[in-house]
């Protein structure tokens, strides 16, 4: 063995001086007089340098120093008769830097810090900054799209803000008693498409005032339909430095959907309180008048390279092109893994345990009797929320089915009528059964009081997974202590996170912070974004306030202090307009759950 590695030394040492001989064996070039270039149809261009240093293969200094007005010789091929091409020198400042530094896109709030210099923080803002164009017709999600956007950017703290034109329009309509009716969308009303312009313009200015504050990511939503919008608003952003822009369409192509968001339309502002007929009839007529001047994206944005994702029917289908930069990448990754499947996601903290009696934080300690007992009346109370759940979306699904049919006749047959009701009934339990019996996901963490708590569900009915990402924040050298006890041991450190709970950190080997663990938790986020089917997630305080955070889209402040004691479960089922919450609490006297209806989420 010790032979052979002899023998690979001396081959690499061959090859290296192999290579040193041919280098210094290797002719000089000779240069050339400027009667030899012109005979070559060359031309000697002159370049100012900044400040530089020659030296030789040995790195010997060969000249002092020259001062920027020194030459060097470049050579370029070019035609009798053409202009020399233009060379620019980099923009130096008055010490010889660089003094256009940009900005990296890469940045994780918490995790990666910037070094900059006092001048650049008085001149301008470091962090890059992301404005998201929306493109789309009315009741094509967009609105939907924008919300989830901004609740996912904003809880991994980029700060996140849309700014919808609609809301401006309607503001203007009541000070300025104008018609807005679909004629006002007409794309040959000339004054309509004028102070719609206007209003784009309006909401653009204002979202960049915001981003100059301190905002990283700006929504602009709007339908933005036409190339000639589009044009007005990139070149109004592209007098900014350092705005990175995304234009981003939706396109839905299922008419379910489509007839679906047309109704919910009507419970809007602009069609609130007005007779439901009229209303859809007079929306149909505005989305006919967008259909007649939409042009999608595509064409002019890859001729001007601007980056733009087109997503249709919600993400079942992605188009994203010349997509550069950390945050518009987070983006698109984000919508690539969403759907409108209905489902529940029920999330709860594990059992109580033998350290929660005694009030220590951290470990890995079992569950206590009455954590046990939750953990059954756990597995029974999920299955009787499944069946509910199935029954009531088929009933839905039904109901939907004949909503898109022709309505039936009341039949004055009552024997008729009841015979009608069985036959839906009996549709309803196999639709409802069908639901019931799809997979169901149950996520733990991997210590032991998750895991414990789940252990009263069926392996075969459930799929079950232990996750490390699911673990209790790390304490580090305080993992096995009470809050008193850091309290009096350590009270400039425990002052220090109440002060700023989101960002404190836990000294010691392996501890974190609540952002440590909400980039910990991202790749869980995504996954339960993806998937279709319900799920419960079993888990730990911090964890818990962090999940429940992203769904319900608590702020950065308000989160690390939300109330989420053990033997809670919540409930949750995700909706075109948001998150729909139910809270249970769990009853040791009754072994059973009870709807809590106060809030009492706050500290």
């Amino acid at each position: 063995m010790e032979n052979n590695t002899n023998s690979d030394k001396r081959s690499i040492n061959s090859l290296f001086s192999k290579y040193n001989r041919n280098r210094r064996n290797r002719p000089l070039p000779v240069l050339k007089t400027d009667k030899d270039l012109e005979a070559e149809g060359l031309a000697r261009l002159s370049i100012d340098l900044p400040n530089f240093q020659v030296t030789d293969e040995a790195d010997h200094p060969l000249t002092s120093s020259p001062s920027t007005s020194e030459i060097a010789h470049a050579f370029v091929s070019r035609t009798e008769g053409a202009p020399a091409p233009a060379f620019h020198r980099p923009n130096l400042d008055e010490h010889g830097g660089f003094a256009n530094r940009h900005s990296v896109g890469f940045d994780v709030p918490g995790a990666v810090h910037t070094i900059v210099t006092p001048k650049l923080k008085t001149e301008r803002q470091i962090d890059s900054k992301l404005v998201v164009v929306m493109v789309g017709l009315p009741a094509r999600g967009k609105s939907y799209i924008v919300k989830k956007l901004r609740r996912y950017l904003n809880w991994l703290q980029y700060e996140t803000k849309v700014f919808n034109v609609g809301n401006l329009r309607r503001v203007n309509k009541a000070s300025q008693q104008l018609d807005q009716s679909a004629n006002f969308f007409d794309p040959d009303n000339k004054d309509g498409n004028k102070i719609r312009d206007e209003l784009a313009i309006m909401v653009l200015d204002q979202l960049i005032d915001w981003l100059r504050t301190g905002g990283r990511v700006a929504i602009h939503d709007a339908t933005n339909s036409t190339i000639q919008r589009r044009k007005l608003l990139i070149d109004r952003l592209q007098q900014e430095s350092d705005i990175k822009v995304l234009i981003l369409e939706s396109v839905c192509t299922d008419k379910t959907v489509l007839e679906r968001n047309f109704r919910l339309k009507l419970s809007g502002p602009d069609y609130k309180d007005k007779d439901p007929t009229k209303a859809l009839s007079d929306f149909r007529h505005r989305v006919a008048n967008y259909e007649r001047a939409y042009e999608p994206v595509g064409d002019w944005e890859e001729d001007h390279d601007i980056q733009y994702c087109k997503l249709v029917n919600v993400g079942k289908k992605v188009i994203a092109h010349n997509i550069s930069g950390y945050l518009s990448g987070q983006c698109i990754f984000y919508l690539m893994n969403f759907n409108l499947a209905e489902r529940q996601i029920f999330v709860t903290r594990h059992g109580e345990s033998e350290d929660n009696i005694t009030g220590r934080i951290g470990g890995d300690a079992p569950l206590s009797a009455k954590g046990r007992k939750f953990s059954k009346a756990l597995a029974r109370f999920v299955k009787e929320r499944r069946i509910a759940f199935a029954l009531d979306l088929a009933r839905r699904k039904i109901q939907e089915e004949k909503e898109s049919k022709d309505p039936l006749k009341d039949s004055d047959d009552e024997e008729q009528a009841t015979e009608q009701e069985h036959k839906e009934e009996k549709k309803v339990r196999a639709t409802a059964e069908a639901i019931s019996n799809s997979q169901f996901t149950i996520w733990t963490s991997m210590l032991k009081r998750s895991m414990e708590t789940a252990q009263s569900f069926d392996p075969d009915e459930y799929d079950i997974k232990h996750i490390r990402f699911l673990n209790e924040i790390n304490s580090g050298s305080r993992e096995g202590m009470t809050y008193e006890e850091i309290k009096s041991q350590f009270p400039t450190e425990f002052q220090a996170r109440q002060d700023n709970k989101l960002y404190y950190r836990y000294p010691g080997m392996g501890g974190e912070s609540y952002i440590d663990v909400i980039h910990r938790l991202q790749s869980m986020i995504i996954e339960l974004e993806r998937m279709n089917q319900s799920c419960l997630i079993v888990t730990h305080r911090v964890v818990l306030r962090i999940l429940l955070g992203y769904l319900l889209e608590w702020s950065q402040t308000q989160m690390p202090h939300m109330l989420v004691p053990i033997h809670t479960v919540y409930e949750l089922r995700p909706k075109p307009y948001g998150v729909e919450l139910t809270s249970w609490c769990y009853d040791e006297e009754a072994d059973d759950f009870k709807e809590l209806k106060e809030d009492s989420s706050q500290e």
